[in-house]
């Protein structure tokens, strides 16, 4: 929306009136027919007496085809179709009235009279004429016209107000329905807007939000609390970023610690584990966390240290990074959302159902689940929405339930289930305002006009 500063009118010095009435005016070509003749003058001049052959006249004369036809249908002129040597065009009658050229001429002078409606439509039709539509302004006094110059007054003073001098002042009056000047402000990154619509949504599902304030995170929460083993390839340093100072990390709950060894190293609760050497070592190696799931996992862990287990739902929504080759959907830095949830009895159905419902608030309805793998979830699910933009099914999330081998060594309840599924903020973003490569939205190329000019991310609940 436009805005400007108050405008301020003295509108009875003057009296300002517009009108707008439409015109007839000449084109180039009609100018040419005033000043050379119409073009069916001129073919009909151009024929001699004794008739000349038709392809003759039709490469000497401009506009010869037009020109030839209106002469035609004028009558002036004829053709003999057997003469010898071809067609043959004669002159019909002695001389001719160029009416065309003379009613052209009237229409230059702004002088209408006699032509009438039927041969304005032709001219315009030829594009001999053209309407343009004409404004005028009349002005005259107003009430209180003055040629001495007074200055109005903008603002009243506290001096003006003491001495009375307002009382002759004459102010300025105010246009009351003028917006003002946009204040310099910062502006939303469509990430922040659509960041508020998921917080909003997860709030209105009842979740409770989660600490997300620790973005370096040691090897142990990241993946052995997760079952993840030692030797997995995400734990390489071509998938993770590891920490150089401080390298390691040293507290952790020493309990909760040799169950997640005894469970990696030999099983237990029904697993029989990985049946590898498991390393402190390798568990107290810091890096940049590679999903919000280890934050998962140290509230699952506090939930467990509870006397009488509760059912929690919680969610969360913050950075994370990962050692990714850089093209139109990854990057290597960006906000994971996770939801979680845990009570007895859940199933793949629970999940699935959340999972519909969580974003058909956020009016994506066309979804789709692949059976995946993860080494903390069974079953697990990759979830895809179809991206209109791009015209192709995009992947937007992982889900799955947690696998007793992460749960159980917490201390939680066998007979309890935690459901959880996490997704990019960028993808959903991506898709709500139409934009095709990720690093158009998030990185050094972002275009701050672009920033600038997005609309409230307004969801279609």
């Amino acid at each position: 929306m436009e805005r400007n500063r108050p405008i301020y009118v003295r509108s009875t010095i003057v009296s300002v009136e517009q009108k707008s009435s439409n015109q007839w005016q000449l084109t180039d070509e009609g100018k040419s027919v005033v000043d050379n003749g119409s073009h069916e003058a001129i073919v009909f001049n151009t024929i001699p007496s004794d008739g000349m052959l038709q392809g003759e006249l039709m490469s000497s004369v401009p506009n010869a085809k037009i020109g030839f036809s209106k002469a035609m249908s004028a009558g002036w002129i004829r053709m003999d179709k057997k003469a010898e040597g071809g067609p043959r065009v004669f002159r019909k009658v002695e001389s001719i009235q160029d009416s065309v050229k003379e009613c052209l001429e009237k229409i230059r002078s702004l002088n209408l009279d006699g032509i009438t409606d039927a041969q304005k439509a032709e001219f315009k039709k030829r594009k001999l004429i053209t309407s343009v539509k004409v404004n005028s302004f009349y002005v005259t006094k107003g009430e209180g016209f003055t040629l001495d110059i007074e200055k109005l007054e903008a603002d009243l003073t506290a001096e003006m107000m003491a001495n009375g001098s307002w009382k002759k002042k004459t102010f300025k009056p105010y246009n009351f329905k003028a917006l003002g000047i946009m204040p310099p402000s910062g502006h939303l990154h469509p990430l922040l807007k659509v960041r508020a619509q998921y917080r909003q949504i997860f709030l209105e599902m009842g979740f409770a939000e989660m600490p997300t304030n620790n973005f370096i995170e040691c090897s142990f929460w990241n993946f052995d609390s997760l079952f993840q083993p030692q030797q997995h390839p995400a734990r390489d340093a071509h998938d993770t970023f590891f920490i150089s100072d401080p390298a390691n990390a040293h507290d952790f709950p020493k309990d909760y610690l040799e169950r997640v060894k005894k469970t990696h190293s030999e099983g237990g609760y029904g697993s029989q584990g990985y049946k590898y050497d498991w390393k402190i070592e390798e568990a107290q190696k810091n890096i940049l966390r590679t999903h919000t799931t280890a934050v998962s996992a140290r509230m699952l862990y506090k939930l467990a240290q509870q006397k009488k287990f509760t059912p929690v739902k919680y969610f969360s929504i913050d950075r994370v990074f990962r050692n990714e080759t850089l093209d139109a959907t990854h990057l290597a830095e960006f906000h994971q959302i996770e939801g979680v949830v845990a009570d007895y009895g859940l199933t793949l159905g629970d999940l699935m159902g959340i999972i519909y419902e969580f974003f058909k608030k956020l009016g994506i309805t066309q979804l789709r689940f692949k059976p995946a793998y993860n080494p903390y979830t069974e079953p697990s699910m990759e979830i895809f929405s179809f991206h209109k933009g791009l015209k192709k099914w995009v992947e937007i999330g992982n889900s799955g339930v947690f696998r007793p081998e992460m749960l159980l060594p917490m201390g939680l309840p066998e007979d309890v289930s935690v459901i959880a599924w996490g997704l990019s903020l960028e993808r959903p973003t991506m898709i709500k305002y139409g934009i095709d490569n990720i690093r158009d939205l998030i990185g050094p190329k972002v275009n701050l006009q672009m920033v600038y000019d997005n609309p409230i991310c307004r969801l279609d609940k």
